[in-house]
């Protein structure tokens, strides 16, 4: 998690690049501005201080070209970067994605960010944080459509093509377009918790997560339609998470045997049931610890993992913190930096 000081707003800059994506150059600004929440932060009084402050800014000071043919113009000047907690850089088009070469001015100026900076790329803003070296040895992920090319250029990188982000702390990296919506979501939650998130998402009336991964989405045969579903049988186990549910009990829900059913709920999320199923859990348990006072080990029981052991271990592996130590991160009005 990455918090500053208390006198001042966490500063987030938005770097667009020449050909940047035009649906993206906006995404920061829409979810992580203060415009974004209504009516404020919760737990929070109304009109109190935003907790981002989000700046636009273009490697030369210039307008530069959108997707969309109109060009841009910067809010700040590009020295900004150097004072910078979050650079956010949205996707582009043109030769950085065909040779991975940067401008010199760009590595420079990408030079002069603080070490502590926290770097996130929207689509093929993959390409660029990949020649800046700060994927080498690290999983990542773009677009699926330019996983080759990626792969060509940047083989020191561990692209994972099926999902729609991933999350090292200090470098994150997401799939297209709205990709970048559930990676600014996840930034939002992990910095202001799920309320915070929620908030933004039901104001943007977009989901506040989706399950499942960019594997949903890359090219492959339609499923036969005469299948039923699996949606209405996710909903079902949504209600009962306190209850056991078994991968059987999933299957006989939808009315299929076990094995279509497994091969159905794949192809639909992008991932296995019981994956599905331990991660409804585990946001389960997460909101509990954000918005309850609950005991711990009842938190367990509500959110279907019975023991407190089995909840420590879940969400330990989700989000590298114990149930106790994750509610004082979020119930603390002050926490720690």
């Amino acid at each position: 998690m990455t918090r500053t000081p208390s006198h001042r707003p966490h500063l987030v800059v938005v770097l667009a690049l020449d050909t940047v994506i035009a649906f993206e150059l906006g995404l920061a600004h829409r979810f992580l501005a203060s415009s974004a929440l209504d009516p404020g932060w919760p737990g929070e009084p109304t009109g109190s201080a935003p907790p981002y402050d989000v700046r636009m800014v273009t490697v030369d000071d210039g307008p530069v070209r959108t997707s969309a043919g109109y060009r841009a113009l910067p809010t700040d000047p590009s020295t900004l970067v150097a004072q910078a907690d979050t650079i956010v850089i949205p996707g582009i088009n043109g030769t950085i994605i065909r040779d991975g070469v940067l401008p010199d001015a760009l590595v420079r100026l990408a030079g002069t960010a603080r070490p502590e900076a926290r770097w996130v790329s929207i689509c093929t803003g993959a390409f660029v944080l990949a020649a800046l070296g700060k994927l080498d040895g690290r999983e990542a992920t773009t677009h699926w459509c330019h996983v080759d090319a990626f792969r060509r250029l940047f083989p020191e990188v561990h692209l994972t093509p099926d999902v729609l982000y991933v999350d090292h702390g200090d470098v994150l990296t997401s799939a297209g377009n709205a990709a970048g919506i559930d990676l600014l979501l996840h930034v939002l939650r992990s910095d202001h918790g799920t309320e915070a998130a929620n908030r933004v998402a039901r104001g943007a009336v977009v989901a506040p997560w989706r399950a499942g991964g960019q594997a949903q989405f890359i090219d492959r045969p339609v499923p036969d339609e005469s299948d039923a579903g699996t949606g209405p049988t996710r909903a079902w186990a949504l209600e009962r998470l306190d209850e056991p549910i078994s991968l059987a009990d999933l299957a006989r829900h939808a009315g299929m045997s076990v094995r279509t059913f497994t091969r159905r709920f794949r192809e639909e999320t992008g991932e296995t049931a019981v994956t599905w199923l331990t991660r409804a859990r585990v946001d389960r348990a997460r909101h509990l610890l954000e918005t309850t006072d609950l005991p711990v080990d009842r938190v367990a029981a509500d959110a279907g993992f019975g023991t407190t052991a089995s909840l420590r271990q879940q969400l330990s592996a989700a989000v590298g913190v114990s149930p106790l130590a994750y509610r004082r991160t979020y119930r603390d009005p002050h926490p720690a930096a």
